[in-house]
């Protein structure tokens, strides 16, 4: 810290806000493999969990305005504003133009030489570009989502933040004079052209704190900056939409915590589904389902790391368990069922707020399919098998045979347990794959019986899952509503056939409006449509053949993204951002169907030159 004074006016009071919330499209994202920072386009860090994405988090203003926590930093005055992520990073630059001048900041998570530090480092380098911009800027500590209250500690090497095991830290050049008022600091300071300032914030968990000096923060921004960009070197995709697949790809990698190689379904919890409130989830967990399609999306890319490190920990946790199959864990690779609720208000008022998810103990038969799917790609990309990885799935395909018959909450994690349609044919996707391990030597086992119960399931769909005189397949046998989730057995090649073909019309006009999609029947009054079930209707039209229809509503899709590329779960119909985010369910369906429209073009174009031959 560096001298102060106690005149200084604190940023906050200038922000253009309504009732201290900004819409979920105005965040950005930037992450190290442990942690991930939201960003609010005028300029507030406004989520922050220290030092996991699954901790509590010292930054939430998000979900609770006036006591969750910021980091401010903005021009004094009228601005207009653009940001853009640098090419092939994570690194965020925002651009602010007043009468008088010109500026960028630049937001990093700070990684290291040999990978993320030890510690949480957010680096906000600000540099002048033309003429003067005055900025202000402030540090507020929040109250960990109402459970404890931050406090000043004033040490020999500076004042820092001390909040429930948590310490903070600033470290600033160009930013003083600074003004503080017990825990909280702030400040003005004004550029000029080719001016170079930064503001560092560090923070540890249950430890010492290590304080930079700012050129060492200046040097860590340039490394990260070097370090996404040989990350992205890796990434190999020149195909359809490539900038949005990218994109979706590094947002993906914000979501992979890599202590343990688990991959978090978002990074945030309780942003709301419905401006009604009460759909308000914790998904700063690790689903076996999301992980799935990340392996699919990451192998597909030639990304083996991150691919390896997936697999490995879903085997280890899934062996480690004898529990049954849990449809997620904790990022370290626990089950859990804790649940609370906490006193603050939520984004925008909307409630409640919640740590923990209720789905913990819910039987979901399709994440059979989800594991046998990831090993099956695995296998596909050249990889071989251990011993104890092969018995693991042989007894989880005897398992599917075991269970396929019973009724579970489906993929949507519903009360009322069913003879969910998808459920039953994520068992027959877990026992197919089961089945070309088993031939390609990968596995042993009951070869036979798998082949037998996938029999029985396909049997099971034609007679109960298809309504003949509906024209499509319905959400289970006691109900007429239909499912989006059919559509991922498109892709999954169970049906690609007339009935399939039937069904995605039917959710076409039943289901759709303009380009997004709600997930099943009824719910118009209780959520927004789910970005992913949109992009799967894509790639389900480009396996039924309907290549133009699919390649249209991918560019919609792709379009809706806020001005960085990035996703929430869901999409109102009149734009807005709903849900938490960046989500990491939506960029993968995006990715999804940009793969698989691309395969399926190019399907057919061998198709018509065999013909043409």
């Amino acid at each position: 810290m560096t001298e102060r004074t106690r005149d200084t006016p604190d940023a906050t009071e200038n922000e253009e806000r309504s009732g201290g919330y900004v819409p979920l499209r105005s965040y950005g994202a930037i992450g190290d493999g442990r942690t991930v920072a939201l960003i609010a386009l005028d300029g507030r860090i406004d989520w922050l969990p220290i030092p996991s994405m699954d901790s509590p988090p010292v930054f939430a203003s998000i979900l609770d305005a006036e006591h969750g926590g910021h980091v401010a930093l903005r021009p004094t005055g009228d601005a207009s504003v653009e940001r853009r992520y640098e090419p092939g990073t994570n690194v965020l630059v925002t651009t602010w133009t007043t009468d008088s001048g010109t500026c960028t900041v630049t937001d990093a998570m700070v990684t290291g030489v040999a990978g993320r530090l030890p510690w949480a480092e957010i680096g906000r380098c600000v540099q002048g570009v033309r003429g003067s911009v005055e900025l202000e800027w402030a540090i507020v500590p929040g109250t960990l989502l109402g459970t404890a209250e931050p406090k000043r500690l004033d040490t020999v090497n500076g004042a820092v933040i001390g909040i429930d095991g948590i310490t903070i830290a600033m470290v600033e050049q160009g930013f003083s004079p600074v003004h503080d008022d017990g825990p909280r600091f702030s400040g003005r300071f004004t550029t000029t052209e080719g001016s170079q300032h930064i503001l560092t914030i560090v923070g540890t968990f249950d430890e010492p704190i290590s304080l930079p000096r700012p050129e060492q923060s200046l040097a860590g921004i340039d490394r990260t900056l070097e370090n996404w960009a040989t990350w992205s070197k890796e990434f190999s995709y020149d195909g359809p939409w490539a900038d949005a697949v990218q994109r979706s790809a590094l947002a993906l990698k914000l979501l992979i915590y890599s202590p343990t190689g688990a991959i978090a379904a978002a990074p945030t919890t309780s942003l709301p589904e419905d401006r009604r409130g009460g759909k308000n989830w914790d998904y700063r967990f690790a689903w076996v389902r999301d992980l799935a399609y990340t392996v699919h999306a990451l192998s597909r890319f030639g990304l083996r790391e991150e691919t390896h490190a997936a697999v490995s920990w879903m085997i280890r946790t899934i062996a480690a368990d004898d529990g049954g199959m849990p449809i997620f864990y904790t990022l370290d690779g626990r089950r859990t069922e804790r649940v609370e609720e906490r006193d603050v208000p939520g984004w925008d008022g909307i409630g409640p707020v919640t740590e923990g998810n209720r789905a913990a103990d819910q039987l979901q038969l399709g994440v059979w399919g989800d594991v046998f799917a990831i090993m099956r790609q695995y296998v596909r990309s050249g990889n071989v098998l251990d011993r104890k990885t092969a018995k693991t799935l042989e007894g989880l395909a005897d398992d599917a045979c075991r269970r396929w018959e019973q009724p579970d909450s489906g993929m949507w994690e519903l009360e009322d347990a069913h003879h969910y349609t998808t459920s039953k044919i994520g068992c027959w996707q877990a026992l197919d794959a089961a089945v070309e391990l088993h031939d390609a030597g990968q596995i042993d086992g009951t070869r036979d019986l798998w082949v037998k119960n996938r029999e029985l399931i396909e049997d099971w769909v034609a007679e109960h899952a298809w309504n003949e005189e509906l024209g499509h397949y319905v959400m289970h046998p006691d109900t007429d509503a239909l499912d989006t989730s059919i559509l991922l057995h498109a892709m999954s090649a169970f049906d690609r056939g007339p009935r399939m073909a039937s069904t995605i019309r039917a959710i076409e006009r039943e289901l759709q409006r303009g380009p997004l999609v709600y997930r099943y029947s009824g719910l118009e009054d209780e959520e927004s449509p789910f970005v992913a079930c949109s992009f799967w209707l894509a790639a389900a039209m480009a396996c039924t053949g309907r290549i133009d229809d699919a390649r249209a509503l991918m560019d919609d899709m792709v379009d809706q993204a806020n001005d960085v590329g990035l996703f929430s779960e869901m999409i109102a119909e009149d734009g807005r951002f709903m849900g938490n985010l960046p989500q990491g369910l939506s960029h993968l369906a995006l990715i999804q169907a940009a793969l698989t429209i691309e395969e399926m073009s190019a399907a057919a174009e061998d198709s018509d030159d065999a013909a043409a031959a």
